[in-house]
């Protein structure tokens, strides 16, 4: 026994010591990717030195003699710190993410690929001015130049994943920078999932109801809205996706979970230090690492500094010296699904005003690893690509005998957005800023831009011009062979809603409605936002003056002027009602509840048990509401609708019907409803946090979820990689914290403000910004999540463009000089 227990031990020692020997190479492996930042290189592909200096925070300040160097350095320090993240934008866009996954992205490369994205944006290379051009050049060289170091010193490929799957990286094109601003385009859209929502949903209710549940801003009913049945009378009803389940990697986002966004601005009138003030704060699937990159370029005319999006080279929002702007998402409706009709004895073709017409095609081959590959037909219409019903759950909506098909500005072949967006880092003034916009076709965002004395706010991109005779006035999917439908052409710039030096001196926007135009110039019918908005004019009007600090105030504000809104309507015959009831009883639970809510001023705290209380019963309400009438469908509202819950329970044009539950031969009331939604929600609570309802955090539930967006769901990896945090506000807040809306926790924070930034003109280096995880894509490196903690406490870092400060406590400083 004690040689076969000796034994034992020398395996279990042996075993041990391997298992650690092979960690340290499993590290030493993956470290060799973190770069080191005081280094020096020679390239042929600068003109002069440039400069690299690492701040504190790892933000790059880059300094060069000419505009290209400086664009060159960027395209180094992105590659440096993103290049994973890069490489599989650039698949993405490109429909090559099945050669690395396998099947599992098959369909999100057949979505790519039908949608050409890429083709157009190195196509669209020769549409940009001479400034762009020599940038998109710049920029890709340095980027190639970081992956020729990686490959001749051996820098672990230059990111960990690439251990993993393929490290073939093709070389950097200007196409492919044109390409990610095009992906960002499709991330940032929702009008065709929107108007795919409202289809099915017009094929289940009759038209009153449709405008309950999917009310025009801000609740008006849907006028003069056709019946898709009555469009398409062959259309499926009652029909289920076969498609449900979104592909992997999928860019497009679900239909709450698009663009979203604050911003603000003060002018001097209304500030207490006599400088324009503004605050942005965009909104995007959080992911490890960020999606944004803080730095600072020092160009000819003058130094930029804010975020930028690894892939493009632009600091896409942030300030000089002399103007800053934001961005949020404008909601205009760039997109329009048609379904087309298929010539009976010729499938290749579709109807159109002059009759059938062949659609233009061709074959390509999509490679997917461990599988034969797949040749695909890609059609085009007149109208747009056409759209296989496995695509935002089209099968649902196409009657037989017919395809659908998608207009999008993105498909405009002389898209400038990048020239646009290069000229306005340049400008000098709001006026100059303004001016630079009207090349920006997509993605369409609203500009708000402050100079030192004026503040602005400008809708930019391309709107669609529509003919006043639109059947469905782009809410809906209509017949692609009629006239009426099919755009014609775009609208002016001059056209797009514009707001400068308000006499109120103050502006913003919080996804709101932006203009009460009748159609077709509208801008659109859906808008991400009713409720924030209101929170944002109080705090905006109950100070005279505005600071820096009252800025950030409101940027993390997480009062629910929602739950200040619904909750006396929902509970409005339920206050301090009911018998006494002990303790342990489903009675005093609810009293409890309701006493606890009775006494909450709607602040979405972190560490408040209201919070969770409140948007487990509202879920609960809302579920219960449409449950019956929309069946399986109502899966697809997977977030409280805020408007039709304050419809149902005002009882707005009848709208108080929804209470009633069609299969039961009782008449339920509102007020009933609402009393069994809060027990469902009180025993949902119970059994995943306890029946303690003061000992509940809000925290819990509404954690962070920064995931790796590759190796976030693998054992070990995942640990490694992922970022979680506890948060506070919610998903009608202005510090937004977008649930997730399915699952087993609903409640998980997956979009929010990954660039927070305020910007002070008084004194321009007071100035602050940050970003929700760090500027490092290694999570070995310290800068992967760095800055995830101070952006959790609502925390900022200097936003200064003095390069003294940059230099004093650098954590590197990378030289790049020319050959000779």
């Amino acid at each position: 026994m004690a040689i076969v227990f000796r034994w034992l031990v020398r395996l279990i020692t042996a075993g041990v010591a391997l298992g650690l020997v092979a960690l340290a190479l499993v590290y030493w492996f993956a470290s060799r990717s973190i770069p080191n930042y005081t280094a020096s290189y020679r390239t042929g592909d600068v003109s002069a030195p440039v400069e690299i200096v690492r701040d504190n925070a790892n933000v790059p300040h880059i300094f060069g003699s000419h505009d290209e160097d400086v664009y060159f350095g960027l395209g180094f320090a992105h590659a440096q710190d993103r290049l994973w993240q890069m490489m599989l934008m650039r698949r993405t866009v490109q429909g090559r993410l099945s050669e690395l996954f396998g099947e599992r992205t098959f369909r999100t490369d057949d979505l790519m690929r039908r949608l050409d994205l890429y083709n157009l944006a190195v196509q669209s290379f020769e549409a940009q001015d001479a400034e762009a051009q020599a940038a998109l050049r710049a920029y890709s060289a340095g980027v190639n130049a970081w992956l020729s170091e990686v490959n001749q010193s051996a820098r672990g490929r230059g990111a960990p994943e690439f251990w993993l799957f393929s490290p073939e990286i093709a070389p950097w094109q200007p196409g492919d920078s044109l390409a990610v601003m095009k992906l960002l385009s499709l991330q940032l859209s929702s009008h065709l999932a929107q108007e795919v929502l409202r289809a099915r949903v017009s094929l289940l209710v009759g038209p009153e109801r449709l405008a309950d549940i999917m009310p025009d801003v801000p609740g008006s009913g849907v006028a003069a809205l056709p019946e898709f049945a009555a469009l398409f009378p062959a259309a499926p009803r009652y029909a289920e996706s076969a498609y449900r389940d979104a592909p992997a990697l999928l860019p497009s986002p679900p239909r709450r979970l698009g663009g979203a966004s604050n911003a603000w601005a003060a002018a001097p009138s209304r500030s207490a230090a006599g400088g324009t003030l503004l605050a942005n704060d965009p909104h995007q699937g959080l992911a490890a690492p960020s999606s944004w990159y803080l730095a600072r370029l020092e160009l000819q005319s003058g130094g930029v500094i804010g975020g930028t999006v690894p892939g493009i080279p632009v600091v896409l929002v942030g300030r000089s010296d002399r103007l800053g702007w934001g961005l949020t998402s404008s909601y205009l409706d760039d997109q329009d699904l048609f379904i087309e009709r298929l010539n009976p004895d010729n499938p290749g073709e579709v109807l159109t005003p002059e009759g059938y017409k062949r659609m233009r095609s061709r074959p390509s081959i999509i490679r997917i690893k461990d599988a034969p590959p797949r040749t695909i037909t890609l059609q085009w219409t007149e109208n747009g690509p056409v759209l296989p019903g496995m695509h935002y759950e089209l099968d649902t909506i196409t009657p037989p005998g017919h395809v659908a098909s998608l207009a999008w500005t993105a498909f405009m072949p002389d898209d400038t957005t990048m020239s646009a967006s290069l000229a306005l880092n340049r400008a000098g003034s709001a006026a100059e800023a303004l001016e630079a916009t009207r090349g920006i076709v997509t993605p369409s965002q609203n500009l708000t831009v402050v100079d030192r004395e004026t503040i602005a706010l400008q809708v930019t991109g391309a709107m669609p011009r529509r003919a006043a005779r639109h059947q469905s006035q782009g809410r809906i999917p209509t017949p692609g062979w009629r006239s009426e439908n099919r755009w014609q052409g775009r609208a002016a710039a001059a056209s797009l809603p514009s707001f400068m030096a308000p006499r109120g001196g103050i502006i913003g926007n919080t996804n709101n409605k932006t203009t009460d135009r009748p159609f077709p110039f509208h801008v659109s019918h859906h808008w991400g936002d009713t409720e924030r908005v209101q929170r944002w004019q109080r705090l905006m009007q109950t100070r005279e003056v505005h600071t820096r600090e009252s800025f950030i105030e409101a940027q993390l504000d997480t009062v629910s002027v929602t739950a200040r809104t619904l909750l006396p309507l929902v509970g409005a015959e339920l206050w301090f009602t009911g018998e006494a009831a002990p303790d342990g009883t489903p009675e005093r639970l609810r009293q409890r509840a309701l006493e606890l809510l009775a006494n909450w001023n709607g602040e979405m705290n972190e560490h408040l048990p209201e919070p969770l209380i409140y948007s487990a019963w509202i879920r609960a309400v809302q579920d219960r509401l449409i449950r019956d009438e929309l069946g399986p469908l109502a899966s697809a509202f997977s977030h409280v609708e805020p408007l039709f819950i304050e419809r149902v329970f005002r009882n707005v044009e009848g709208a108080s019907s929804w209470c009633d539950v069609l299969r039961s031969a009782p008449v339920e009331t509102c007020p009933e409803i609402a009393s069994r939604a809060l027990d469902d929600a009180l025993l949902w609570i119970a059994e995943r946090y306890g029946s303690s309802l003061e000992g509940l955090r809000w925290g819990d539930a509404h954690e962070a979820r920064h995931d790796h967006t590759v190796l976030g769901d693998m054992p070990v990896l995942g640990w490694v990689t992922n970022i979680r945090q506890s948060t506070s506000g919610g998903d009608n807040t202005l510090q937004r914290g977008l649930t997730i809306g399915t699952g087993e926790n609903p409640f998980l924070n997956v979009h929010a403000a990954g660039y927070r930034g305020v910007y002070d003109f008084a004194d321009p280096d007071s100035s602050v910004f940050v970003i929700a995880t760090g500027q490092s894509g290694h999570p070995l490196s310290r800068h992967y999540d760095d800055l995830g903690e101070l952006w959790r406490r609502g925390e900022y870092i200097p936003m200064s463009l003095d390069p003294a400060l940059a230099r004093a406590a650098a954590v590197g400083i990378t030289t790049i000089a020319p050959l000779n």
